[in-house]
């Protein structure tokens, strides 16, 4: 806490394309980390993170996988990198149905960094670990928590709470006597 504010910790990967070779040795961290057994085997298409590669013009930008899309975007942006043109899909990190990228290759179903969540826990995700050009750098730092979000937290916590005593069925009847009022 901060001054009597509530904080949380926020966890980020910067990414430095300048330094990134295109060894892939990130994804093959990835994967084998998250292999079941852990690094039992090595597949990138198991892995959160993906380097694209244009080796025409000796670009390598790696690309975490973000939060799962049910629907393409609408948007087509293109981005213009040393001359040459890229779409906006190309650098995006989501999961949709557009595309293969950051999906379960066996099931289909998408996949998402989860920072290498871990008990014990990682000092630093596989991929930071594995990057011996510090492309990939972890940064921890603290937030302030807007109220909003604290109240939505203890709502939230609430419910779970008479769900857990009452199920689930039970809260949303009340829930809907309540709303018709």
């Amino acid at each position: 806490m901060t001054g009597g504010k509530k904080t949380k910790i926020i966890k980020e990967i910067i990414v430095n394309v300048d330094k990134c070779t295109g060894c892939r040795s990130c994804e093959m961290a990835c994967s084998a980390f998250h292999s079941v057994p852990k690094y039992s085997s090595l597949n990138p298409a198991r892995a959160r993170i993906r380097v694209f590669m244009d080796e025409t013009k000796d670009l390598y930008v790696p690309i975490r996988a973000g939060d799962y899309t049910q629907a393409e975007c609408n948007g087509r942006n293109r981005y213009t990198i040393a001359g040459k043109e890229y779409s906006q899909c190309t650098f995006c990190p989501a999961s949709c149905p557009s595309r293969d990228y950051f999906k379960e290759p066996d099931s289909g179903l998408p996949l998402k960094c989860d920072m290498c969540e871990s008990v014990p826990p990682l000092e630093e995700p596989m991929c930071v670990q594995a990057c011996k050009f510090d492309a990939l750098t972890y940064m921890e730092r603290e937030e302030v928590i807007p109220e909003e979000e604290i109240q939505r937290g203890e709502m939230e916590a609430g419910i779970a709470s008479l769900i857990h005593k009452y199920g689930a069925k039970s809260v949303r009847d009340a829930v809907a006597r309540a709303t018709k009022r």
